[in-house]
């Protein structure tokens, strides 16, 4: 009814009415403008449609045939594993659609509970709290934790959520610069005055690749009377020997106080994060945590994929320890054909090639030699650091890796980017 009245008033000839066009019209001026600079800049970013179900080969609208998809977070391919796609068909008639609530009022089930206590088992953390996704993982999490009297430390190239995140706390925040262990013990020594310390860092940064350096940050943080906070989100399921993730992989699963996680990208890719840790800050967490305590619960189909994506995992390690050797073999074809390669060891693959449209227009022509890969700019990466980041899964053959390597190299030649 509001909107009408609105619109009525908009084109009504009357003084509201013709106040109303106006703003209307500087608003479309002023979006047209940012729009225009965005397209001039180069770093316009268009959805692809595809249509057919997530893997390593898929259809994409107006484009003939299979296409390699190089760029999904599907590392273990279980996006369209049967057994992950029965398990949310049976939760799916089993427990209905969705809750229509949030968890405190009537949108807690049993298999809410189950999922979040296998979250605690594999992650060898005392409880764990689902939320919607790791964005609001990463949202609820600081806010309700840290007050005026403590004090956050995070890296500089932290993941938005994170940055976000901290920003919505009144916690003394310092900013340490990227993986730089110095810098960072400077501020623990300069955040001393304050009650709690928290370091907050992702455990790979996933626009380049790279790994935080845990041990190095474990060890000042014990130094320095701190708490470790670590965004697994691009390490659950894959790093370590049994894919826990970073903390597994660096030896420090006893030093890390709280992880943030995600159910959207190893774990079956459909949605939803959580946090696991101390049994009395998840506790807290679902007292005064925002993003769960008004977000309605997660629906019980995107729960029984990612509990049996669970269960797939912990049953076995084959797909874990596959996943070393095929990005060991993109990174040295790529990089014995000339490419730089940022990161080292992560399936993420980021092919540098520092131009934004370069990047842009040699993601569309990989397309058009069958390759799915997108291209990375500015604000998403610093600028004059464009790429294409590629991503190998568990389910991408050697074959596929080689025509993947086959692709670059003829673009990039094309392109002038490679002699």
């Amino acid at each position: 009814m509001w909107a009408g009245r609105v619109l009525h008033a908009a084109l009504s000839g009357g003084p509201r009415g013709r106040r109303a066009q106006s703003a209307l019209a500087q608003l479309r001026g002023i979006l047209e403008e940012e729009l225009e600079g965005i397209r001039e800049a180069g770093t316009w970013k268009s959805e692809r449609v595809i249509t057919s179900r997530q893997g390593p080969r898929i259809h994409v609208d107006g484009v003939s045939g299979g296409i390699l998809n190089f760029c999904a977070n599907n590392y273990l391919g279980l996006s369209s594993h049967p057994k992950v796609i029965r398990a949310g068909l049976q939760a799916l008639e089993e427990f209905g659609a969705g809750l229509s609530s949030v968890r405190f009022i009537c949108g807690t089930q049993s298999i809410h509970k189950n999922l979040e206590a296998k979250i605690a088992r594999f992650h060898q953390r005392e409880d764990a709290i689902l939320y919607p996704s790791c964005f609001d993982a990463n949202a609820g999490l600081f806010e309700a934790l840290l007050t005026p009297e403590d004090a956050v430390l995070s890296d500089e190239l932290n993941h938005a959520s994170i940055i976000d995140g901290i920003r919505l706390c009144k916690a003394h925040k310092y900013r340490y610069r990227h993986l730089d262990m110095a810098d960072l013990e400077a501020k623990l020594q300069e955040a001393q005055k304050h009650r709690l310390r928290l370091v907050a860092t992702d455990g790979v940064f996933s626009m380049d690749g790279d790994i935080a350096p845990l041990e190095e940050i474990c060890c000042l943080a014990s130094r320095y009377g701190a708490l470790v906070f670590v965004d697994e989100c691009h390490a659950t399921g894959f790093l370590g020997a049994t894919g826990r993730g970073t903390d597994e992989l660096l030896g420090v699963m006893d030093q890390v106080t709280i992880i943030n996680s995600t159910l959207g990208k190893a774990l079956g890719g459909a949605s939803g994060g959580y946090t696991t840790g101390p049994g009395l800050l998840v506790s807290l967490l679902r007292q005064r945590a925002r993003p769960y305590l008004f977000s309605n619960s997660l629906p019980p189909a995107v729960i029984g994929c990612a509990s049996k994506a669970l269960d797939l995992l912990m049953e076995s390690n084959t797909i874990v320890q596959s996943m070393a050797a095929k990005t060991q073999r993109f990174r040295s074809k790529m990089e014995a054909a000339g490419f730089t390669i940022a990161g080292a060891h992560h399936p993420i693959c980021p092919v540098m090639l520092g131009d934004a449209r370069l990047a842009s227009c040699m993601a569309d022509d990989m397309l058009k030699r069958g390759i799915f890969v997108i291209g990375f700019s500015y604000p998403v990466v610093p600028k004059g650091k464009a790429r294409i980041r590629v991503q190998i899964s568990a389910v991408h053959s050697e074959e596929d890796i080689d025509r993947c390597v086959e692709a670059f190299v003829e673009v990039a030649r094309l392109h002038g980017a490679l002699p």
